[in-house]
């Protein structure tokens, strides 16, 4: 029997408790893992609180991220003793997720997780940093360097912004950063940023054309904001988006693309491949400097503490990165 954090729903109504799970009820997988650390996403946060209609099957393990070690493998390319990080597939969705001592998945579902990096480090990144890098790559792969103009990240506060403005500050990006809490200037100021914007000029309805103000962005907000991110983005510059905070909507024109000839790259980071996921991971543990990801910070907590700390995240109580250890 193995320690986890099941939701679920039947006629007494929707629930998520901490219970005792026997592991042979576990689902299909080819690997069995030894699960370390998971995190705790605003996806997770709506799940297990049952504020959003993220969980489709019960009963349920929530947790999207893991971090852990192989026990057992049918999969050629893990053994047991391996290492390994798992984000999305449907984890906390369809399959049961990373909030346990033990998971059982795909094989094609991880990538090992790099040396560099400790269990807990990987869940303090989690899929907010991985997404981050992956919107940092596309912008890379469109050709964008650092002398080549300002790059604004929007959302900066939160979890993909925070790793995306220490990250290509690091790279030697100009990083302007928009925010909705000016009292995070200073912090955001110590991951990197140059510049701090409100982001209530970015966030109602503007013009289909607004001033060339950055080479590049990146945008986890979606909506006006990111119609007005690509408005106001550099001939030729890029736009990578991640994120719909705001709304799924795109109330846009086509003026900043057939104008100013912007790229507007779509980062999805649940079934991205598994070779591409690797390489995001790879290049965290060489470019994310670690005192920037120690100013993120992380809140340690044990799969017990995790339903009282998912209402304060969905308050927006919580800043930073939430760890939960399995094992605590």
């Amino acid at each position: 029997m193995f320690n986890a954090l099941v939701i679920d729903k039947d006629d007494k109504g929707y629930r998520t408790v901490q219970s005792r799970v026997d592991p042979a009820h576990l689902p299909e997988g080819d690997v069995l893992i030894d699960v370390e650390h998971s995190t705790l996403n605003y996806k997770d946060a709506l799940a297990i609180t049952g504020k959003g209609p993220v969980v489709r099957q019960f009963p349920m393990i929530p947790g999207i991220d893991l971090s852990g070690i192989v026990r057992e493998s049918r999969h050629p390319d893990f053994k047991a003793g391996d290492a390994v990080i798992m984000n999305g597939w449907g984890a906390g969705e369809t399959h049961w997720g990373g909030m346990a001592q033990k998971a059982k998945v795909q094989g094609d579902w991880l990538i090992r997780r790099p040396a560099a990096i400790t269990s807990e480090q990987a869940m303090a990144i989690g899929t907010a940093g991985y997404t981050a890098m992956l919107c940092v790559m596309a912008l890379q792969k469109h050709g964008l360097e650092a002398g080549d103009g300002d790059v604004l990240v929007t959302g900066a506060a939160g979890g993909v912004g925070s790793v995306a403005v220490a990250l290509l500050s690091t790279l030697g990006y100009r990083v302007v950063a928009s925010t909705g809490r000016p009292e995070e200037a200073d912090y955001l100021k110590r991951l990197g940023a140059a510049d701090i914007i409100d982001r209530n000029t970015l966030s109602v309805p503007g013009k289909p054309l607004a001033k060339e103000r950055w080479a590049g962005a990146v945008d986890s907000v979606g909506s006006h904001t990111l119609v007005n991110v690509c408005a106001g983005t550099r001939y030729g510059g890029i736009v990578a988006a991640c994120g719909l905070a705001q709304g799924m909507d795109f109330p846009a024109t086509v003026a900043p693309f057939i104008l100013r000839g912007i790229t507007l790259a779509g980062i999805d980071s649940v079934y991205c491949p598994r070779k591409h996921r690797q390489s995001a991971w790879d290049a965290i543990a060489r470019d994310l400097d670690p005192a920037k990801l120690a100013v993120i910070g992380q809140k340690i907590i044990s799969l017990e503490q995790t339903l009282a700390v998912a209402s304060e995240l969905l308050a927006g109580k919580v800043r930073g990165r939430v760890v939960v250890d399995v094992n605590r």
